[in-house]
C-alpha cells in the first residue's frame, strides 16, 4: 500500500485532476468510491446487464490474458489505498461488471468542486486501477479497449437519449442549479428555452456540447490569413517545435510522435515532418466544439480508433507521469485528423487533431473532404467525455506563437489568436 502522502501527490498531479475531470480532492474521490460501493450492495449477482456490459464479462470469462490482467488490476488497485473496515469498490470482477452496468444507465449529475466534479464516473473508477502496473497493461489490451468502447458507445445512445435529460435541473444536483449555472458559465452559452423542461435542450449529450453566444468567442481578425486562431477552448498544455517523423512518444520528455499520430499515414507525415504542435485541454464545463484555425479548404476528415484509459508508464513510481500523458495520448488514444490546406502556400494544410481522452468522448464531424471553410466556422464536436485537442502546422508556417508558455498553463478560447503566420 502506498503512503497517503505518495497517493496525494500521485492524484494531484493526474491529466484528469488538473483538467477538471476529477475531483480536486483524493478524499472526496474516496467518498463517491464508498458511496457507490454501499449503493451496489448485493448488484453484483445480477445477470440483467445491458449487452455490452455482458460482452466484457464475457471476454473476460474466456481470454485468460484479458482475465489474468483485470484480475492482477483489481487485486493492486485493492492493495493501493484500501483501508480495513472501508466499503470497497469493484473488488473483483462481477463488482466491476456491476459498477459498469450500474454508470451507464444514468446520466451524471451535477456535483459542484470541492467535492466534486463526478461528472466523470469512470475516470473515478479507473482512478487507482489505472495507477497499477497492471492496469497500465489492461487498458492497451486491444481486446479489453475495444470492448470498453462497446460500453461507452451504449452509453453515449443513452446520454443522446431524452431520458437523460434529467439531471438538467434546477436542484441542487441539477446542472442547471445555480451552482451549476455558474460553473459552466451558462450566461455564455445559447439557452435554447428556459420556459421549457430541461431548459429545452432534448439529452444530456445536447446540453453538453451546446452552443457558445458568437459575442462570446469574437473572431480575431477575420480579414487577416496571417493571424491564426485556436480550435477550441480549453488550456494551453504544450507547444513544440521541430516534431519528429518518428520518437519516441512513451517516453518523459513526450516528443510526439508523426508516424503514430497521423495513423502511418507516410505522404502526410512527410509533408509535417519537421513543423509545430500546438496542444491544449478541455475541462468538462469548457465549450466542447472545435473550429477552423484557417481559412482552407477541407482535404480530409478521419476518425482513427485508438485507446481510451490509458496514462504514459510511470518509470518507477513517477508522481507526474498523468501530467505527462497528453502527448503520449496524442499518439494512441481516439482521435479525429481533420486536414484544411489554406489557399496561402506558406501556411500551407493544417491539421485539427481532436483526442478523445476519458469516458466517451465521441468525436463527430461537421465537415467533409471538399467543404470550403472559413477561420472561426465549426469542425465538429465532442459529445460528452475529457479531451484535449493539438494543431499541427507544417514546417515553416508559424512564425511565432501568441498564446503565452505552457509553463504558465494560460486558458485559451476558440476563435482567439494564438499564432502568427510567416
Amino acid at each position: 500500500m502506498r503512503s497517503p502522502e505518495e497517493l496525494d501527490a500521485r492524484y494531484a498531479h493526474l491529466t484528469a485532476v488538473f483538467a477538471g475531470h476529477l475531483p480536486a480532492s483524493r478524499a472526496a474521490l474516496d467518498e463517491w468510491h464508498a458511496q457507490l460501493a454501499l449503493e451496489l450492495v448485493g448488484a453484483s449477482a445480477s445477470e440483467d446487464r445491458i449487452l455490452s456490459v455482458s460482452a466484457l464479462a464475457a471476454l473476460i470469462k474466456r481470454d485468460g490474458i484479458v482475465r489474468m490482467h483485470v484480475e492482477q488490476m483489481l487485486d493492486q488497485a485493492l492493495h493501493i489505498r484500501h483501508e480495513p473496515g472501508e466499503p470497497v469498490l469493484a473488488s473483483d470482477v462481477p463488482e466491476l461488471l456491476a459498477v459498469l452496468d450500474h454508470i451507464v444507465k444514468l446520466a451524471p449529475p451535477f456535483a459542484p468542486p470541492p467535492s466534486g466534479p463526478h461528472a466523470f464516473p469512470m475516470s473515478n473508477l479507473f482512478v487507482y486501477m489505472m495507477m497499477t502496473p497492471a492496469g497500465e497493461a489492461a487498458f492497451r489490451l486491444p481486446a479489453f479497449n475495444d470492448a470498453l468502447r462497446a460500453i461507452t458507445a451504449e452509453w453515449c445512445q443513452y446520454l443522446d437519449s431524452p431520458d437523460s435529460a434529467n439531471v438538467l435541473n434546477e436542484g441542487p444536483a441539477g446542472w442547471l442549479s445555480e451552482a451549476g449555472y455558474k460553473y459552466c458559465a451558462l450566461d455564455q452559452f445559447v439557452i435554447p428555452d428556459r420556459a421549457k423542461p430541461h431548459w429545452g435542450w432534448g439529452s444530456y449529450n445536447a446540453f453538453f456540447h451546446r452552443e457558445v453566444k458568437a459575442s462570446e468567442r469574437p473572431i480575431a481578425d477575420p480579414g487577416d490569413p496571417k493571424v491564426i486562431v485556436s480550435a477550441n477552448d480549453g488550456t494551453l498544455y504544450a507547444i513544440a517545435r521541430g516534431v519528429k517523423a518518428t520518437d519516441s512518444f512513451w517516453l518523459k520528455g513526450q516528443p510526439y510522435s508523426l508516424v503514430n499520430i497521423l495513423n502511418a499515414d507516410e505522404e502526410r507525415v512527410r509533408q509535417f515532418a519537421g513543423g509545430d504542435v500546438f496542444q491544449s485541454f478541455l475541462s468538462g464545463s469548457n465549450y466542447h466544439r472545435w473550429h477552423a484555425p484557417i481559412d482552407g479548404i477541407v482535404r480530409s476528415a478521419e476518425l482513427v480508433e485508438g485507446l481510451m484509459f490509458s496514462d504514459l508508464e510511470a518509470a518507477g513510481y513517477d508522481i507526474d507521469a498523468g501530467v505527462k500523458s497528453l502527448g503520449y495520448e496524442a499518439s494512441v488514444n481516439t482521435r479525429g485528423l481533420v486536414y484544411v490546406e489554406s489557399p496561402d502556400p506558406k501556411i500551407g494544410t493544417v491539421c485539427v487533431i481532436p483526442i478523445g481522452i476519458t469516458e466517451i468522448s465521441s468525436i463527430t464531424f461537421s465537415v467533409k473532404a471538399g467543404d470550403e471553410v472559413t477561420k472561426g466556422q465549426e469542425l465538429g464536436r465532442f459529445s460528452y467525455g475529457g479531451s484535449t485537442l493539438a494543431v499541427l502546422f507544417q514546417p515553416g508556417a508559424v512564425s511565432r506563437f501568441t498564446a503565452g508558455t505552457p509553463e504558465k498553463r494560460p486558458a485559451i478560447k476558440v476563435n482567439a489568436q494564438i499564432a502568427i503566420a510567416n
